[in-house]
């Protein structure tokens, strides 16, 4: 069955033991069954919200091996395995694919940043699509890359039979406008910045891969749902509710804001791993006022 790359997906968040550090694999099943449950349409492992620049191999793959008994077949599991070397980023791509991920999403090597030229993220991109057993998906988050995806690359990488789309969390109407210029049936171009979730479904997205979802998957629902059916006042309301959750406790609180809004509403964040740090008091209080502004059920 070929399934549609369209829908709100979770990309979700690592867990690790307190006391330990290690991964809390039990608690990372129940925030995959969890969003399932929420409705959710896929769900996305080892990307930025779930620290994968922080986790070693066998970690990333012990999170798609869970992750994949709890995901149907009728659901997408995306797998991040960006690396800085297309070796390492092969590797991981390989490994994913054996564990049964549906698809890849791979952010561009960014440590030598002047050095990733279009020549060189063309070629590093080419052979992973060539040599991934699976579909492949571009990342582009200039957040943390500090450079974005130049749309004539995108172009040429949307031909290859093997990239079936981008993720686009750079906030840049502009830039996701050129993007969508790109878009066809072969290649679907999904924002990751929920402040403009409801513009990208109006610009004929087919979705989002949200971190606001971890934990409002209702609200990422109701702007989709009312979008799809052309209720654009319903969609504005419920994106009205959700912006400053994106723009806040997303773009500026980052990873520990996600998991402490996690905890907030009664799923599994916990602890961040170092060199992060978790939020202060002042900004849990920020976290907790915002969701209850947008409505949400605090635990």
């Amino acid at each position: 069955m070929k399934k549609e790359l369209k829908g709100v997906f979770a990309p979700v968040v690592t867990t690790f033991y307190a006391e330990t550090g290690e991964l809390d694999v039990a608690a990372f099943s129940a925030n995959v069954r969890a969003h399932l449950a929420a409705g959710l349409h896929g769900i996305v492992t080892n990307g930025s919200t779930g620290e994968a620049a922080l986790l070693d191999a066998s970690e990333r793959s012990a999170l798609i091996d869970a992750a994949r008994e709890l995901v149907p077949r009728d659901k997408w599991l995306i797998a991040g395995t960006g690396a800085e070397s297309t070796r390492t980023c092969l590797q991981y791509t390989r490994d994913a694919a054996s564990r049964g991920a549906d698809a890849v999403l791979v952010v561009a090597p960014h440590y030598y940043g002047t050095a990733m030229t279009g020549a060189a993220l063309m070629q590093h991109y080419w052979r992973i699509a060539e040599e991934s057993p699976v579909p492949v998906m571009l990342y582009n988050i200039p957040k943390y890359m500090h450079f974005t995806l130049a749309p004539t690359l995108v172009a040429e990488l949307a031909a290859h039979e093997n990239v079936i789309g981008i993720k686009d969390s750079s906030g840049n109407r502009e830039l996701f406008a050129s993007y969508m210029n790109i878009q066809s049936p072969t290649f679907a171009v999904l924002t990751g910045n929920a402040p403009m979730f409801h513009h990208a479904l109006e610009s004929g997205s087919p979705g989002g891969i949200l971190a606001v979802a971890l934990f409002a998957a209702g609200l990422s629902l109701e702007v989709y749902d009312a979008a799809a059916s052309g209720d654009a006042e319903a969609a504005s309301a419920a994106q009205a509710r959700m912006s400053p959750l994106g723009a806040k406790i997303v773009g500026e609180l980052g990873v520990a804001g996600v998991k402490a809004a996690m905890d907030r509403v009664g799923l599994a964040g916990g602890p961040v791993r170092s060199p992060l740090v978790g939020l202060a008091a002042e900004q849990g209080e920020i976290v907790e006022e915002l969701l209850r502004s947008a409505e949400l059920a605090t635990a």
